[in-house]
């Protein structure tokens, strides 16, 4: 089978599924829906699989392989086509999207089990996963920025898929706003850069950016600039780079497995996917990459300190997704292509792994998400322990776990270009160091200390049931309107939450072991015809550098676990007092850098204040009344005029019969 056929049966699969369901949903008993949506998506990692194993067939030099539908437009000089590139990057992507969304949806199956809209829910994950497949395999900007535009939707779908709780249904909407602001910023990107090169084809556009005849051959040509920024622009609001970071937090509103879905294998590893497929471009446009590798280090470091504060369990890993994501960006940015997508493909491992088992506590919780309610559940929930530990681990970078390889590659890269790069390294360090307190922090007061009744009552295995309740008091709480809270199961009690938690475990402990030094078949063999074109691929590490990161990294890491463990073990009250001495900072902190009120004064006040004024003045008395009463008025006076000359007498229809042709008659005399 050829290469390009696997790569449409990577597609094929996740859209039949999803029209398979979104058709059948009356139909499907019980868990069907959710069988087949697991299906499809191991079908689209089985056929990434043989993608991969048939391009290894093709030399390195000739693995870039097109396919073409049709021609999806082709006019005033545009030839744009259906089409997918399948070559090393692509194929890792579509490794990472369909393996970690495979294990997902197989933990979807048992934790929406109760959920009413179960047909719904799987046929919005398959489009998700569809669209994000579109996405990566894309092979023009016009196919690029439809699966763009898809994941969006599919995103704002599943955010508010419980649409009966208002929170829900304005988290999904903020998404989709702040994303559509993205999503124009890769528009106009794209449009600066087919003003010069005159294609849309992603090939041929990398081959012609370094021509004369399309930016003179030179670096930071104006338009090239501003194209690549404004490609960033898109990158930063798909993955939640400040200021377009805001809608991530409260995405935490859809379930569990979206969460999941969104920080570890789709959504928010667009915007890393981009710059990494537009390396030659940015390449070409130092200034814009420097733009890119400031904003992923503001942005793990702020998403750092935000996490110090936070007490919902969800937000915590959200942020820590801000954080994590802001390492990838600031690796494609300097350079580290391979660095920043070996951190990609661990992260999914280990943060899907930490939203399954912080949706397990939730649901031993009865749906409640506040660290401040919980505390004990180490041996009430031992298996969602063990991979909060796990997870917990790798995220923290701690030897051997995964993320200690990959986190530490992208600083080390970082660290060579020196200069004002030296910055970054040391801001990457500092992120380091934040992680571990705040994972940990959440660790410890979740599953150490005095157990909550909840706790207590699944030790003696009478878990809670029903709509969501205090677990302090046990009293039932109010929720939303129409909204009876739905119900989920936690991993001990679920084998196919379970075996998902268990595969990315393994991920999460093993998968750093590729790209150990000599055993890099990650970089060596397999990415590097993707980026065999640019002059920071091959590292040119100093051995005593590379051996000063890992043991600085993990350093840090033990420390902050440490740090956390005698914060919030040890001395449990302390943290707050140092939280009431440093009272400005730590408001800072948990009003989450005042972010949301800024965007609220600067933008969405001024907006609504603008719309209510154009409403009361121009709206009402120009449009309403003179355009559209004017109108109105006219129409009226006429209709009425016309009204007024049928009188039904025929002596006055043959007069004005007369009249009209003595007109006519009168006209043609005075012509001749």
């Amino acid at each position: 089978m050829a290469t390009t056929t696997w790569g449409w049966l990577v597609l094929a699969f996740p859209l039949l599924g999803t029209l398979s369901v979104a058709a059948g949903y009356r139909r499907l008993p019980g868990r069907s829906a959710g069988w087949i949506g697991t299906a499809s998506v191991l079908l689209a990692f089985i056929a990434s699989i043989g993608a991969l194993l048939s391009l290894q067939g093709h030399v390195p030099a000739h693995r870039e392989l097109v396919s073409s539908l049709w021609n999806y437009a082709s006019t005033v000089g545009i030839d744009a086509q259906m089409s997918i590139l399948v070559d090393p990057l692509s194929v890792f992507m579509i490794l990472v999207v369909s393996g970690v969304s495979t294990l997902i949806h197989l933990y979807s199956i048992s934790y929406l089990q109760d959920d009413r809209g179960y047909a719904r829910f799987f046929s919005y994950l398959n489009f998700f996963v569809f669209a994000m497949l579109l996405l990566v395999l894309a092979g023009n900007f016009l196919v690029l920025i439809i699966g763009w535009a898809f994941v969006g939707a599919a995103s704002y779908l599943l955010i508010s898929f419980w649409y009966r709780r208002t929170t829900a249904t304005r988290a999904g909407l903020k998404a989709f706003v702040i994303n559509v602001v993205g999503d124009v910023g890769l528009v106009l990107g794209t449009y600066f850069i087919f003003k010069h090169t005159g294609t849309l084809d992603l090939l041929r556009t990398f081959h012609s950016a370094g021509a004369p005849v399309a930016f003179g051959a030179h670096h930071n040509h104006g338009d090239l600039v501003a194209g690549c920024v404004l490609l960033l622009v898109g990158a930063f609001a798909k993955s939640a780079q400040i200021p377009l970071h805001a809608w991530l937090p409260d995405a935490m509103e859809g379930p569990t497995p979206v969460s999941a879905l969104i920080h570890a294998a789709t959504m928010v590893t667009a915007g890393v996917y981009l710059i990494a497929r537009m390396h030659v471009l940015f390449e070409l446009a130092p200034a814009a990459q420097d733009v890119g590798a400031v904003v992923g280090a503001a942005t793990l470091l702020i998403a750092g300190t935000i996490g110090l504060a936070q007490t919902d369990v969800k937000r915590i890993i959200a942020y820590s997704t801000m954080s994590q994501i802001g390492y990838m960006i600031m690796g494609v940015s300097v350079g580290a292509y391979a660095a920043g997508l070996f951190h990609l493909m661990t992260h999914a491992f280990f943060k899907a792994l930490l939203f399954m088992a912080a949706g397990s506590l939730i649901a031993a919780m009865a749906g409640e998400q506040s660290l401040d309610r919980m505390g004990g559940f180490r041996r009430a929930l031992p298996f969602t322990y063990g991979s909060f530990l796990i997870g917990g681990l790798a995220l923290s970078g701690i030897p051997p776990f995964s993320g200690f390889f990959s986190k530490d590659e992208i600083l080390l890269v970082t660290g060579e270009r020196g200069g004002w790069h030296w910055a970054l390294y040391v801001i990457g360090y500092m992120g380091a160091a934040l992680t571990a307190i705040y994972t940990f922090r959440l660790i410890f007061r979740a599953f150490h200390g005095e157990p909550v009744p909840a706790a207590r009552e699944l030790e003696a295995g009478t878990p809670h049931h029903g709509a969501p309740s205090n677990p302090m008091t046990g009293e039932p709480e109010d929720t939303d309107v129409g909204f009876p809270g739905p119900t989920h199961t936690i991993a001990e009690r679920a084998l196919t939450m379970r075996v998902a938690m268990g595969a990315l475990s393994v991920g999460a402990i093993g998968a750093g072991l590729i790209q150990i030094p000599k055993v890099d078949f990650l970089v060596t063999d397999f990415l590097r015809p993707s980026f065999a074109d640019t002059s920071l691929y091959e590292p040119h590490t100093r051995n005593g550098l590379l051996v000063l990161g890992l043991v600085l990294g993990a350093a840090l890491g033990l420390a902050g676990i440490a740090l956390a463990y005698r914060l919030w073990v040890v001395r449990p009250g302390s943290a707050a007092a140092i939280g009431a001495r440093l009272r400005p900072l730590w408001d800072l902190f948990v009003h989450k850098w005042y972010f949301d009120e800024l965007t609220d004064a600067l933008i969405v006040k001024p907006a609504l204040r603008a719309g209510s004024f154009a409403q009361s003045t121009f709206e009402r008395l120009f449009v309403d009344e003179t355009l559209i009463g004017g109108t109105t008025a006219l129409v009226r006076a006429g209709s009425a005029a016309v009204r007024a000359a049928q009188t039904g007498f025929v002596r006055y229809y043959a007069a004005l019969l007369l009249v009209g042709v003595s007109g006519v008659g009168l006209y043609f005399l005075l012509q001749s």
